[in-house]
């Protein structure tokens, strides 16, 4: 008979095969698990004992020209905890308890949401509450039901001793959005970090910011701290000292008094913002301590546009402060002498049209200087006719207008410098003689911002060098020499000076030092005419140029002049 095979042998055979590939398998799996991925499952089991808390650095100061604190930081509290803490079941709904028994009144969707907002990882801390005092953190502690898993860190944040005075200048922090943190996290920001929103705190947040820290601890089961393992401590930021003078900024806010307007003040020579000072402006400490969206939405709503800087980003119509641009165009072209002289009874007739002088019996016959002096219409309208529109608009643009003066601060305006190509661009139409007289006394297709008139004035007090303006200490002085007549630039300061001394300045040299400068009325399409006053002191030797514009103040030479030649005066002589 043929030899049969044992059933029962078989089914040993294949149970002795199972047993050793499963042997394999299991040899194979601690090879991989002990050996090549060793690092990745210490790592793993060190993330269940240890946790991470970035340390905030503070921000460096910004102080004034005479080390006056202008924004600094203060220590509160934010309180801490770990997402994978938080989200165990039924803790959110114990925070909003806890929180709403102590006067918080956040709920556990909010919570939920701000940790989701700032989650990279389950063992890096976020932060739950920001900026508690002292008494609220002590208060929280003291409750019998506030968590283990819960914990306050000190941190620094941005206070603004000066309130509404500087706030154009100065900007404000705030928490980085999404939009932010997706440009910038190259840099090392995460969600919830403070980065600066507007002014100085924008511009050089690369020198405030600092370095963060880390503090690295190991945590028992329950997630109690046990000991610190590694610490990194944060580099606070640097000192920002700019050129601003915190006694003439004040001094210039009492003198606009509550009106709507700008008035701004720097160094003839090298450009040193002395004043910047826009109104209505905004109280910073709010924006950077946070405000809801009803809040937020107010403000940008505001008509009378509290966060626009109305020194860098206010345009307006120059009017008769333009003028002395009008007479360099005309005698640079040789249109005209400082003895061409025409006669002013009151108005002026091109073609069908009437254009009229602001006095209105006129001035008689008048020269160059005394035209400027009387600042009359008829004068200039004839004067810019004289040299067109193509040399009004070259000599605009070699004075700095209808581009930024490139000051160290976000969102100045161009301004515009019409042209014939602009018009036709714009409106389809050619430009007519009448746009010329229009824009000979600075009305019309001609828009400027206080700062660029600044400018214009301090190019004529320092011998034809266009200064950049400057508010960091740090950074470099930049003068462009434009190669003006001297014979020219010395005639009109010369007229200027007539303009306050016997002219319609004259309320500008009442304060004790000699000014030279210019009154202006401009159009307002929605109100009064806006009053402007650009000059420089001391006359003969000028050190500071100021600018100031009153939005619907009416006429120049009471509403404007004042205002810069006290603020000369208290420049050039110090404080009363």
């Amino acid at each position: 008979m043929p030899h049969k095979l044992d059933p029962n042998k078989n089914r040993i055979q294949i149970l002795r095969l199972l047993v050793v590939f499963s042997l394999l398998l299991l040899i194979v799996a601690l090879f991989r698990f002990q050996i090549i991925q060793a690092d990745k499952y210490i790592s793993l089991a060190a993330q269940n004992r240890l946790r991470f808390i970035r340390l905030s650095p503070s921000r460096g100061d910004i102080v004034d020209a005479n080390g006056a604190i202008l924004a600094t930081s203060m220590k509160v509290f934010n309180l801490m905890g770990y997402p994978q803490d938080l989200m165990k079941k039924g803790r959110l709904q114990l925070l909003e308890r806890i929180f709403l028994r102590h006067g918080i009144p956040i709920s556990k969707k909010k919570i939920k949401d701000i940790i989701k907002k700032q989650y990279t990882v389950p063992y890096n801390a976020v932060t739950v509450l920001l900026n508690l005092t002292l008494a609220q953190v002590s208060d929280l502690i003291s409750d019998p039901e506030f968590p283990e898993f819960l914990f306050p860190l000190p941190v620094m944040r941005r206070v603004y001793p000066t309130g509404n005075l500087l706030p154009h200048v100065l900007g404000y922090v705030g928490e980085i959005t999404k939009e932010e943190l997706e440009n910038l996290g190259e840099k090392g920001y995460r969600g919830g970090d403070v980065i600066g929103k507007a002014g100085v705190e924008l511009v050089y947040e690369d020198k405030l910011r600092g370095e963060y820290g880390e503090e690295a601890i190991e945590v028992d089961a329950k997630g109690r701290r046990v000991r610190v393992v590694n610490r990194k401590e944060p580099m606070p930021g640097e000192k920002v000292v700019l050129t601003i003078d915190l006694n003439a900024q004040s001094y210039a806010a009492s003198l606009l008094g509550g009106r709507k307007g700008a008035v701004f003040a720097m160094d003839v020579k090298n450009g040193d913002v002395k004043v910047l000072y826009s109104f209505p402006g905004y109280d910073p400490n709010s924006l950077a301590w946070g405000l809801s969206s009803k809040e937020w939405k107010l403000i940008l709503k505001n008509r009378d546009k509290p966060m626009m800087n109305r020194v860098i980003s206010g345009t307006y119509p120059p009017g008769s402060t333009y003028k002395v641009v009008t007479a360099y165009a005309a005698l640079a072209e040789k249109k005209i002498s400082p003895n061409t002289t025409y006669y002013c009874g009151g108005a002026f007739r091109l073609g069908n049209r009437t254009f009229r002088c602001w006095k209105k019996t006129g001035h008689g016959t008048e020269n160059l200087e005394r035209a400027i002096r009387d600042s009359c219409d008829v004068y200039f309208y004839q004067v810019g006719l004289e040299a067109g529109i193509n040399a009004l608009a070259f000599w605009s643009r070699k004075l700095g207008l209808g581009e930024i003066t490139g000051i160290d601060l976000p969102g100045e305006a161009d301004g515009l410098v019409a042209d014939p190509t602009w018009k036709k661009r714009t409106f389809g139409e050619s430009w007519y003689l009448g746009d010329t007289v229009n824009y000979s006394i600075g009305q019309g297709f001609l828009l400027t911002t206080p700062i660029q008139m600044a400018r214009v004035f301090a190019a004529i007090a320092n011998g034809g060098k266009l200064v950049r303006p400057r508010l960091y200490m740090g950074r470099a002085v930049e003068v462009q020499d434009l190669g003006l007549s001297n014979k020219t630039l010395s005639f009109i300061r010369k007229a200027l000076y007539q303009v306050v001394k016997s002219g319609t300045g004259r309320p500008a040299g009442r304060y004790g030092v000699e000014v030279s400068g210019k009154t202006g009325t401009a159009q307002n399409p929605h109100g009064e005419d806006h009053a402007w006053f650009v000059g420089y002191a001391p006359s003969k030797d000028p050190k500071y140029v100021a600018v100031a514009l009153v939005e619907g103040g009416g006429h120049g030479s009471s509403a404007a002049a004042p205002i810069v030649g006290q603020l000369l005066s208290f420049l050039c002589n110090g404080s009363r």
